[in-house]
């Protein structure tokens, strides 16, 4: 066997080998099972996960943007003779730290115990003011809670209080700077209030907490047991189920949105705990994207999250008391707010009925500015870019025995809305990349080895072709040469005379030329 001919045979068994072999892991998915059960093992909130870290201080900057409607006809809405007019001001950013604190681990590992404080820093290249020169006229939140409280009390009560509260100068609508409104004040009516009783906080601010900035005690599974449990809230503050409705007890099934579980699937629905809305919120595939060269689903909040109970059954619980709904887009969270008549939506009523949109002059609902998204990379579960969007209104109404709300028919006036944004950082997004070429090799693997197996076989086929083509050619120039030496032989050959008398063999052919 000639050296050649052990190459074609070298090469064909090497060829068949590799295909087979790569057709069959490709067949059993052995890698893509390996990779996957691999990842599902890393990405926990163990001990020693790489991932740990990460979820205790992340990386991503947060970035908090405020904005507020400013009313610009407060007395003509009073009277009756226009509808509000609102101007909105910002935004007013603010850099958010929320590291967790306190972690500790639970059941073997299997949940893990945090708080999670916050802080915020006042970013001024980022704003188009300052918050404490800028001056809003805005809903009196706290007038408008007391008077909302005192509804169930009797005429004569109310208006002794509306003339309480008139010689002190409270107004509907009251003038503060935007720091103010947003990090308290100590207010004249809740200082009166905080007299009588001392468990009323005499200061009001919407982002005023007397006990620090946080959400409360949270209890996580950490993915251990179930990789589809990966991050999910176990408890809140000591308690399994969200309490604020009643009607609709709400299993935690849910996380805080700053992990999910691996390998997401398009047609899933991503529940988050959204702390402004009291409740859990669904999230659904909108779109593919990339972000920093990472590969991410988009999830936002369908139209039905918000939906009135005749357009999503599954809403008749949040309508607290009992049947008390509103429209489209729009939740009464009271209940959690200790009775305020506070309203929550998306931006602008973005998404909501018509109605509130149309009641209030300054309304330009969108949804690139006013969408709630999730940028989530599928294969590690982990937020690539983050946009959570939300509005606060006050319910203003008629309440008699206030002369002030004789005019007034029931509107839901906006606030402020808030838009929160986190984009991976460059160093995590680097790392990201990484990890996930190394995933598509090793998940790709079979494929490689069919691949080289393909050009192999491409290899096989153009020696054997080439082998055939000389072997063609050896076998013609023998048949020549074979034919030449024929005609060349004595046996063929005439003798002919030559001019001294001396012969000369000739061939047939020759001869006859002569």
């Amino acid at each position: 066997m000639t050296r050649r001919s052990c190459a074609i045979y070298a090469t064909g068994i090497v060829c068949a080998h590799l295909l087979i072999l790569g057709i069959a892991l490709l067949v059993a998915q052995v890698f893509q099972t390996m990779i996957q059960e691999r990842i599902k093992k890393e990405i926990t909130l163990a001990e020693n996960s790489r991932v740990l870290e990460g979820w205790i201080n992340p990386p991503p900057p947060v970035y908090m943007q405020y904005f507020f409607f400013s009313v610009t006809n407060s007395d003509e809405f009073l009277a009756g003779k226009e509808k509000p007019k609102v101007t909105q001001i910002g935004p007013y950013t603010y850099r958010e730290y929320r590291p967790r604190e306190n972690v500790t681990f639970l059941e073997n590992g299997t949940k893990i115990f945090a708080t999670n404080p916050k802080s915020f820093v006042f970013l001024r290249n980022m704003s188009s003011g300052d918050p404490e020169v800028d001056r809003v006229i805005t809903v009196n939140i706290p007038f408008i809670a007391v008077m909302n409280e005192l509804n169930s009390y009797s005429f004569f009560l109310r208006s002794a209080v509306s003339m309480w509260m008139g010689s002190m100068g409270i107004e509907v609508f009251m003038n503060r700077t935007v720091h103010e409104v947003l990090w308290g004040f100590k207010d004249p009516l809740l200082s009166k209030l905080h007299a009588m009783r001392p468990e009323v906080d005499e200061h009001f601010g919407l982002m005023y907490n007397k006990n620090g900035t946080h959400e409360g005690e949270f209890v996580f599974h950490t993915g251990e047991k179930n990789y589809m449990d990966y991050g999910k809230i176990d408890t809140w503050n000591g308690i399994r189920y969200l309490t604020a409705f009643d009607p609709y007890p709400n299993k935690y099934n849910f996380t805080d949105g700053s992990v999910f579980h691996t390998f997401l699937s398009r047609k899933e629905l991503l529940y988050i705990f959204a702390a402004d809305l009291c409740r859990s919120i669904h999230l659904a595939y909108v779109a593919d994207k990339e972000v920093k060269g990472i590969p991410a689903f988009r999830f936002a909040p369908p139209s039905d999250v918000l939906a009135p109970p005749d357009e999503n059954p599954s809403n008749a619980g949040f309508c607290v008391p009992a049947g008390d709904c509103l429209g489209k887009g729009v939740l009464k969270v009271s209940v959690c707010r200790q009775g305020a008549p506070i309203v929550v939506s998306f931006p602008h009523f973005y998404q909501a009925d018509k109605r509130y949109i149309n009641a209030i002059d300054g309304m330009n609902p969108n949804e690139e500015e006013h969408e709630t998204y999730l940028d989530i990379n599928p294969t590690t579960g982990v937020p690539i870019r983050a946009c959570k969007r939300a509005q606060l209104n006050v319910i203003l109404k008629r309440v008699s025995g206030f002369p002030k709300t004789k005019f007034l028919n029931e509107t839901i006036f906006p606030i402020m809305y808030v838009n929160e944004t986190a984009t991976i950082d460059d160093e995590s997004a680097a790392r990201m990349r990484t990890l996930l070429l190394i995933v598509t090799v090793m998940s790709n693997f079979p494929v490689i080895i069919v691949g080289l197996g393909a050009i192999l076989l491409v290899v096989l086929i153009f020696l054997i072709c080439r082998n055939r083509q000389r072997k063609t050619t050896k076998d013609e120039t023998a048949y020549t040469q074979v034919s030449n030496q024929a005609e060349d032989s004595p046996e063929n050959r005439t003798n002919q005379p030559l001019r001294n008398g001396s012969y000369i063999a000739m061939s047939p052919v020759e001869a006859q030329k002569c």
